[in-house]
């Protein structure tokens, strides 16, 4: 299924639908940021995902990661709430989702890459190497509030 961001667009469609999710920041011993390519739009992201009924948060940013790359982690604190209603996204079945995603800095305790049905690849960058990289505006905002060294959680 194909997704189409818009973010400050007048032109956006109007959100029918809102679903709570998360995003990992994980960074390996190099301080590498662990990301995935993927499936939907193509673009290099963070990894996670849906909040699953019969989970608590933190089980839902544990599930999402393993699902999505192959690694386990330990989550260590919340970066981040990011529930722009100008940010939305527009999938192929007429569903049109207001962001509403909580962002958390993770450990990395084990595992190894392997890709999965959302994502198409699994990879760790250097910071300096993400300009390179086909990213959604979001997930940079994400990465770099996470990693600004802020005790307090960025609310959004």
């Amino acid at each position: 299924m194909g997704r189409i961001d818009y973010i400050d667009d007048p032109n956006a469609p109007q959100a029918n639908s809102v679903v709570p999710s998360v995003t990992a920041v994980v960074q390996d011993e190099r301080a590498r940021i662990l990301l995935i390519r993927k499936v939907d739009n193509d673009l290099w992201a963070l990894p996670g995902g849906g909040h699953d009924i019969g989970e608590s948060i933190r089980d839902t940013v544990v599930r999402e990661v393993l699902e999505e790359t192959g690694y386990r982690v330990e989550v260590l604190r919340l970066a981040g709430t990011y529930t722009n209603p100008r940010h939305v996204m527009a999938y192929d079945d007429g569903e049109v989702r207001q962001q509403f995603s909580l962002c958390f800095v993770c450990r990395l305790v084990g595992g190894e890459a392997r890709t999965s049905n959302e994502s198409k690849a699994v990879r760790w960058v250097d910071r300096e190497d993400l300009t390179e990289l086909s990213m959604h505006p979001s997930m940079r905002l994400r990465i770099d509030q996470a990693l600004a060294g802020e005790r307090e959680a960025f609310i959004g």
